[in-house]
């Protein structure tokens, strides 16, 4: 109680320093500040547009790719504050993915070949829609390095599937979707043989191919269907980037690609190299697929299987046509259908032009056979004269294009002059440029890839940072930088620097589309959205072996572990199953045990589990890895790994302070006096509408279960006082006052939210 007491007093002086300084720092003017700080009027405009006063929220959240970090990054727009990493292709152990075994499971899908693959180069995520719009619900990211695809559930911004594309080689044309995401749309880059056997190179032409997967989506499962997906085989050029129309081009997408030239390098044999040979022809190839029929031919069966994989042969695509390609501008680096569909726009890194191809001429020339000819494979091309709408000059280097809210205003990256062109894609016009740092990649709006963007705000993904931020060594972050596009003209608000991998695209969707949990219904997999075969309630948890196999049926609160102590032999196989029995939000343990592997995160509800062999013998601690409680270094236990065959030994533990009736007395007293705070706080949140209020609902909640396990830890005290056992009974008096803490700082926080928001009395 003492140190109680001291604690507060030393709580008051702190509240008092704050006070002042709070006071002084309010007599500096926003003048002050811009002559300290060197800043001028347009700096203090571009800041108050991007700050977010504390406790505020963004308007909208950022999904990047995450380069060779093989996750996705998630931050908020205007602010640009990073708020999670979400594990995909690679382990990430703060949130426990790779290491337990749940995710493990996760991770294992993306084996390729049946080899543990344990990175991925993120590069294009995409939002799940409906009727063309950002729904909220998914995100999918592609892998181009393996060519792969995760389904990543924005419930709890958790991966729950991999799947891996059995015969391409390489992709860099996903993820895409869809307007209603019956498809994620998946292409290949580098031709390989389909399948994936070897083929000697000097059989190139005859046996690599491209092609381009359309995987089924399962909406109300959350998961995409293999058995339902399929390819369409294309030509061995190096396909790139893909979209999918939308509203009047439903129903089609589109792929471009470069090194038609379909060149074979060698410089070690002294050929030139492939970026030599891959851009020397005046033109590529744009894909124009139409996946409606594609899905009808696959259904008719007119497929051949690769690796169990029905694929749609390049003949059949040409028979049925389902292909056509049209001239695009060299080494291109990006497709985007507009908002209604009508257009679609590719910028080449060797050309000064976006050319726009006019959706209603492709389908004209189509319809009549109006082709200029066919490529070596018999694929009918669309002479560019019968396709294009219009070329705008731009400047060097055009690559990816996202749309405005406005009506044909569009916005391409220029990579060779580090600007963003935005110009008027209907009639031609240039509107304005502006100088991005430098080298700029991708870019994107909000929801620019959508029938409706919002506009507001654009995102220039940068590839060289150079002298932006503070050096941090030759490895340079990526360089975010937010510009304001609301007006006129184009304004550069923000520069964020990227730390982790080389991120490619951005997508961004309203945050009020976003409802994702703040817990999980107990006992939840968390991976696999279904209940836990290994949740237990408390009371429940049980240590059972079964020959040389050990598991742990555990709990995890606020602030211990149940059980704290198993004992295993040398050689056990242990698997952990730890259940956090929290319902407050953000109340996550951890669970780690020392020279294991073992690190899980355990959101309120969740159940994860963890696998090892005790393979050496000794004493091996473990504890919660996140602080959740003013006891958090105290939530401990111990693993005992006995050597094997070892006799247990006779005896009880010692502690180290005895304890007497006096001791149990002075505990008892403070129990009472605690409980009567915690009573004028329930008082007074009775007294108001708190059920008006779902966050002080869900903390009214959780301090009942806290008083609920007080009231069975003073019962413990009071059956061992009756026993004249004065150490049992002041330290189940001490976990009695324990639970009571915790549940008066939960009513507290309670307290404050209802006076900060306007709580009225109770009717």
């Amino acid at each position: 109680m003492k140190s109680a007491l001291k604690a507060s007093a030393a709580f008051g002086a702190l509240l008092m320093a704050t006070t002042v300084a709070g006071g002084a720092y309010a007599a500096e003017s926003l003048q002050d500040v811009m002559k300290r700080r060197g800043l001028n009027e347009k700096d203090m405009l571009a800041a108050a547009k991007t700050y977010t006063p504390t406790g505020g929220r963004d308007e909208f959240l950022a999904f990047s790719s995450g380069g060779q970090s093989g996750q996705v990054i998630v931050y908020g727009i205007p602010s640009m504050r990073i708020l999670k990493y979400i594990g995909v292709f690679t382990p990430e152990p703060w949130q426990g993915y790779g290491f337990d075994d749940e995710s493990k499971a996760v991770l294992a899908q993306g084996n390729v070949d049946g080899k543990q693959i344990t990175w991925g180069d993120t590069h294009h995520p995409a939002a799940s829609e409906t009727n063309g719009e950002s729904d909220g619900k998914f995100v999918f990211i592609n892998d181009k390095n393996n060519p792969r695809i995760a389904v990543i559930d924005l419930h709890d911004f958790e991966t729950k599937q991999i799947v891996v594309n059995p015969i391409m080689q390489s992709e860099h044309g996903g993820a895409f979707v869809t307007p209603n995401t019956e498809y994620v749309i998946e292409a290949s880059q580098y031709p390989a043989p389909l399948g994936g056997e070897y083929v000697p190179l000097e059989q190139f032409n005859d046996k690599y191919r491209g092609a381009v997967t359309y995987w089924k989506f399962d909406k109300s499962k959350g998961r995409i269907d293999p058995s339902q997906s399929f390819s369409v085989e294309l030509p061995p050029y190096t396909q790139d980037l893909s979209d999918a129309g939308k509203l009047v081009s439903d129903g089609w997408s589109f792929t471009n690609s470069l090194c038609s030239e379909r060149y074979v390098g060698g410089i070690e044999k002294g050929r030139p190299p492939y970026e030599a040979g891959c851009s020397a022809n005046d033109h590529d190839y744009l894909h124009v697929v139409n996946w409606k029929k594609a899905e009808e031919v696959y259904k008719a069966g007119k497929v051949t299987k690769i690796k169990d994989h029905p694929v749609i042969t390049l003949k059949t695509a040409i028979e049925e046509g389902l292909l056509v390609l049209v001239p695009e501008p060299k080494s291109p680096h990006g497709v985007d259908v507009s908002p209604d569909g009508k257009y679609i726009i590719v910028g080449g890194k060797l050309d000064s032009n976006a050319h726009v191809y006019s959706f209603e001429k492709i389908q004209a020339a189509v319809a009549a056979k109006k082709f200029a000819g066919k490529d070596s494979y018999g694929v009918p091309i669309i002479d560019v004269k019968d396709a294009i709408h219009k070329q705008v000059p731009l400047g060097l280097g055009p690559l990816h294009t996202q749309y405005d809210s406005k009506p044909c205003v569009a916005y391409t990256s220029l990579y060779v002059d580090s600007q963003v062109a935005k110009y008027d894609y209907c009639e031609g016009k240039v509107l304005d440029k502006i100088s991005v740092h430098y080298n700029i990649g991708h870019l994107m709006t909000m929801e620019g890839d959508t029938t409706k963007p919002k506009g507001k705000y654009l995102v220039a993904m940068n590839k060289l940072a150079i002298d932006r931020f503070n050096p941090v060594g030759p490895l340079h972050p990526q360089n975010h930088q937010l510009i304001d596009i609301s007006g006129d003209k184009m304004e550069l608000l923000y520069d964020m620097p990227l730390p982790l991998g080389e991120p490619h695209y951005v997508m961004a969707i309203a945050a009020d589309k976003v409802k994702p949990a703040i817990r999980y219904k107990f006992g939840t997999n968390s991976r696999t959205d279904q209940q836990s075969a290994f949740a237990v309630r408390p009371g429940g948890e049980k240590v059972v072996k079964n020959g040389n196999k050990v598991e742990v049926y555990g709990t995890a609160i606020r602030s211990h572990f149940t059980p704290e102590i198993v004992e295993v032999e040398e050689g056990d196989e242990v698997t952990f199953h730890i259940t956090n029995m929290e319902r407050a939000q953000d109340e996550v343990h951890g669970f780690a045990v020392s020279g294991m592997d073992v690190n899980l995160s355990l959101e309120p509800g969740k159940t994860a589990s963890a696998s090892f062999k005790a393979d050496k013998a000794g004493v091996y601690p473990f504890y919660c890895t996140e602080f959740c409680s003013a006891l958090h270094l105290e939530m401990e236990g111990y693993l005992m790994v006995k050597p094997k065959g070892a006799q247990q030994m006779a005896g009880k533990v010692e502690e180290g302070v005895k304890y007497v009736k006096a001791d149990f007395d002075k505990q008892y007293k403070s129990c009472i006096d605690t409980q009567a705070v915690i009573d004028q706080v329930v008082a007074y949140i009775t007294s108001t509408n708190f059920k008006d209020f779902p966050s002080v609902v869900a903390l009214v909640e959780d301090a009942t279960d806290q008083l609920n396990f007080a009231k069975d830890a003073r019962a413990k005290a009071d059956e061992a006082a009756k026993k004249e056992d004065w150490q049992q009974a002041t330290l189940w008096a001490g976990q009695w006052w324990q639970y009571q803490v915790k549940a008066a700082d939960i009513g507290l926080r309670a307290k404050t939210y209802l006076e900060q928001n306007g709580a009225k009395p109770a009717k």
